[in-house]
C-alpha cells in the first residue's frame, strides 16, 4: 500500500512538472555578460524583483535571495 501511495505521489509531481514554467535567471554583478562573476539559476517562482534585490525559489526548491548594493543586471529567459 506504501509503495502505490509513493508512485502515486511521484506521479503527481510529474504531471505539474510539465505545466509549470520555469526561467533560466543569469545575475551579473556588474555590466558585461559572460565574466566568472556571473551566476546562473533555473527559477520556478519569483518571489520579489526589485534593481537590488532578488528572491525567488530554485530547482532545489529552495529560497534563494541575491542583493547587490550598486543594483543587479541580470537576464530572465523562459526555459
Amino acid at each position: 500500500m506504501n509503495t502505490i501511495k509513493t508512485t502515486l505521489t511521484n506521479l503527481w509531481a510529474w504531471l505539474k512538472s510539465l505545466f509549470q514554467t520555469r526561467y533560466k535567471l543569469t545575475v551579473s554583478y556588474n555590466s558585461t555578460y559572460g565574466d566568472a562573476d556571473d551566476q546562473t539559476y533555473i527559477v520556478y517562482k519569483f518571489i520579489k524583483k526589485q534593481p537590488k534585490f532578488l528572491k525567488f525559489i530554485n530547482d532545489n526548491k529552495e529560497v534563494v535571495e541575491i542583493r547587490g548594493a550598486e543594483g543587479l543586471n541580470y537576464k530572465i529567459e523562459e526555459v
